[in-house]
């Protein structure tokens, strides 16, 4: 099912799986691949990290990355380097990895474009809702982004790792007096859909060429774009 992201002259979400209609409070917004186009970005800088490793290796990391966004690059090198290559992180060599990561991708994201309607529709909800991020990427780095794009004035609060996306959630819910059924999480990946389910939070899908593949079973609600419905 492809939702279409209606138009915000009122306080109302309508709800198309069961036809009801429930007071919206809060969204939450995954950023890669929701917000702008940069789930690519992410992707080769993960092949670049592992490139010394050899072809095998880094097809492994690009296939293992892409199949489970919206986890942090601190677990993902860690498990990359353990079960690829035998090898165990200090907590020192992962940041150190971790910060050659940022060098990598920071400025491409930030000049990377948007998906479709997306900075019009954070605009006008703005006015009206409290706006979340919940990334994957660590919170300060995703903090330079948005001020690097000039949007980090739209949002009430910036989430990011190590923290989990459930905990995320249950920050806001305690934080800011917004129930569950209050919000809204758009995401990309499993990791943004499980933490929407086990604080039984409405999520809309954000489908695009990298993550088809591994939706073509899904029937939730799904956006291409926030222009209108696909």
């Amino acid at each position: 099912m492809v939702w279409m992201v209606h138009p915000l002259g009122q306080l109302e979400l309508y709800n198309i799986l069961n036809n009801s209609i429930k007071m919206l409070k809060g969204i939450i917004f995954d950023f890669d691949g929701v917000i702008v186009e940069s789930v690519k970005v992410k992707t080769e800088a993960f092949a670049e990290m592992y490139r010394p490793y050899g072809k095998k290796i880094v097809k492994k990391v690009v296939e293992h990355h892409t199949a489970n966004g919206g986890i942090s690059r601190f677990e993902k090198f860690k498990l990359y380097h353990k079960i690829f290559l035998n090898i165990d992180l200090t907590a020192s060599e992962v940041e150190e990895m971790a910060n050659k990561f940022s060098n990598l991708v920071v400025e491409k994201v930030i000049s990377s474009p948007y998906v479709p309607g997306a900075l019009e529709y954070i605009q006008k909800s703005f006015e009206q809702y409290k706006l979340f991020i919940s990334t994957g990427t660590p919170t300060e780095e995703m903090k330079q982004i948005l001020k690097g794009r000039k949007i980090a004035q739209y949002f009430t609060e910036v989430f990011g790792s190590p923290e989990k996306k459930s905990n995320h959630i249950k920050i806001i819910l305690s934080i800011y007096g917004i129930s569950s059924n209050e919000l809204v999480f758009y995401g990309d990946s499993d990791s943004d859909l499980e933490a929407a389910a086990i604080e039984s939070v409405d999520f809309i899908l954000r489908l695009h060429k990298y993550n088809l593949q591994y939706f073509h079973d899904y029937t939730g609600i799904t956006i291409k774009n926030f222009n209108s419905h696909c």
